[in-house]
């Protein structure tokens, strides 16, 4: 009975979210609309608020309006989200040397929040800095800058000189590659490339803001209560593109609240959103008495269970490809919301996203898509690799949805022949706990979503030897896994992308599956995004590249 109420509730909720518009940035708005305060909740911080270090898609949407690259993102509606506009450059440039140098201009007048002018000088110190904070993407991104391979060995003394060359006088910045990049702009616009005050302390600021150029500066965070958002004094628009001003006044974001909590502050209009996706048992409420006020939203993305490559059992192939076998998807989905919240998938690319070919080998019917669990041949996997009976930790977030999650993999586990437990913590910590191996994490439960729209962003950032730093925070390759034959095939992929897009494209189709063939991964579903607001919260606008754009948005 609780199933078929939930189905239907979510039917309702889709129904009632498809028709929400938004008004693009206008003086007359801003005139009209401006002013009040935000009320933002979640059940927990997302760790560091360093720019260049964090990675989670909780912080990097609030990183849009408090820091700017020398590109960005469009702030506008759906697929607009993923075009390319200049931000603190004048222009995007072209490239010289046979793609391999690009030269921009600064644009001039411009401060950060604490009232110092940027200059080319702070640009290229924000660049060494990436390097020498070890940032996630530095092996992945912008290893690709002439220098950046002396930095990844020796990040304290990186200069990268060569690379990134300012001229104060011409107000340039001149970027030296090792070989052309057909992602390089979508990679300066991402939160990690953020231009910072050259005097910034080349180390995690933890919960010290930063000063940014953006309409919004963080005036404190305290990741066990709040973080509070103020406007930044020094702000001037330049482009409507890639920075407008905001409405509101200040955003307060709390943490600490449940699942419950958040749902029952945003009804009561004691928060206008929540981050975290509502609890399956609060969705038909949602769904019928507050329609209005719910947005459903496509995302790229996947859930997913990577598995350590490096620790018993799952350093055994036979293990993982077990493990795949076993799992019932459309339970899982089920868990998170319902199948019109997520599509069950095996593969590591989502529907419709550059390269994807459907490809599902961990099914009852291999094929194209997933059907079933095929439990035998799971269970015979185990036998053959050996490893029945050893002890397996399932690492999750504390949320419902994961705690919901993991219990259900558990018991997969125990039903393989395995001793396992679900151990759940904070999602302030979960992410980068997961990535460090000094934790000798064997499984967890996680979520990616896109950086770019860009094969690569899934496959060489999850699962290149690159992307792997043992003792780090920042190894988003969370399973460790690394094939150098595959290694080799992403590189080339890269390299054709420059002049042949499509058949770049046919290439990572290949990659992906034999990524998935390897299982460093349990791919569980492609999610839908629920966002929750308030009745007094106006002009909500989703981006495909950052989902809500909060600075958008007004308060009644």
């Amino acid at each position: 009975m609780t199933a078929l109420v939930r189905g239907s509730a979510i039917t309702l909720l889709f129904v009632s979210s498809v028709t929400h518009a938004s008004e693009f940035w206008t003086p007359a708005l801003m005139e009209k609309h401006k002013g009040g305060t935000l009320q933002l909740v979640a059940r927990s911080a997302a760790g560091t608020i360093d720019p260049q270090i964090n990675y989670t898609s909780e912080f990097w949407q609030i990183y849009q309006f408090v820091y700017d690259g020398l590109v960005a993102f469009k702030k506008g509606p759906g697929n607009a989200g993923s075009e390319l506009v200049p931000d603190l450059a004048v222009a995007l440039p072209m490239a010289k040397s046979s793609g391999k140098t690009y030269v921009f201009k600064l644009r001039k007048g411009i401060k950060f929040s604490n009232g110092q002018p940027v200059t080319v000088s702070d640009v290229v110190a924000s660049f060494q800095r990436i390097f020498k904070v070890s940032s996630p993407t530095s092996g992945t991104f912008y290893n690709n800058i002439v220098g950046a391979d002396k930095c990844l060995k020796t990040p304290a003394t990186c200069t990268l000189a060569g690379g990134v060359v300012a001229d104060a006088t011409a107000g340039t910045i001149t970027f030296h590659l090792t070989q052309p990049d057909s992602e390089f702009f979508d990679k300066l616009a991402l939160p990690h490339a953020a231009i910072l005050p050259a005097s910034t302390p080349d180390k995690d600021a933890g919960t010290t803001p930063i000063p940014g150029t953006g309409p919004y500066m963080i005036a404190n965070y305290n990741p066990n209560t709040e973080m509070k958002i103020v406007r930044n004094p020094y702000f001037k628009q330049w482009s409507v593109d890639a920075q407008p001003i905001g409405y509101v006044d200040a955003m307060v974001y709390h943490f600490g609240l449940t699942d419950e909590a958040e749902v029952t502050e945003v009804e009561n209009g004691q928060a206008d959103w929540m981050f975290d996706q509502p609890p399956t048992d609060r969705l038909g409420e949602i769904g019928t008495r507050y329609a209005k006020q719910v947005h459903v939203s496509p995302l790229e993305a996947i859930w997913y269970a990577p598995m350590n490559t490096r620790l018993a059992p799952f350093n055994n192939v036979k293990a993982r490809q077990a493990l795949s076998y076993a799992i019932n998807r459309k339970a899982v989905v089920n868990l998170f919301g319902g199948p019109r919240l997520g599509e069950p998938s095996c593969q590591i690319l989502p529907p419709g996203f550059p390269g994807y070919e459907p490809y599902c080998p961990y099914t009852k019917n291999p094929g194209a898509t997933w059907s079933a669990p095929n439990m035998a041949k799971a269970k015979q996997l185990v036998q053959e690799s050996g490893t029945a009976g050893e002890k397996v930790t399932l690492i999750v977030e504390d949320t419902a949805v994961s705690r919901a999650i993991g219990t259900y993999l558990q018991s997969v586990l125990n039903e393989l022949g395995y001793q396992a437990s679900v151990k759940a913590i904070s999602p302030n910590i979960e992410f980068t706990y997961i990535q460090n191996t000094k934790n000798k994490v064997q499984i967890s439960l996680t979520q990616w979503y896109q950086d770019y729209p860009a094969a690569s962003d899934f496959l060489n950032v999850l699962f290149s030897c690159d992307a792997f730093h043992p003792g780090s925070d920042s190894s988003v390759n969370i399973s460790g896994f690394c094939d150098p034959k595959i290694d080799v095939q992403m590189q080339h992929a890269m390299k054709v992308a420059i002049t042949d897009l499509a058949t770049a494209n046919k290439l990572w189709a290949k990659i992906d599956k034999q990524v998935t063939e390897q299982a460093p991964a349990a791919i569980l579903f492609n999610p839908k995004h629920i966002d929750f607001v308030s009745s007094r919260v106006g002009n909500y606008m989703y981006s495909s590249q950052r989902h809500w754009v909060m600075s958008q948005a007004w308060v009644k």
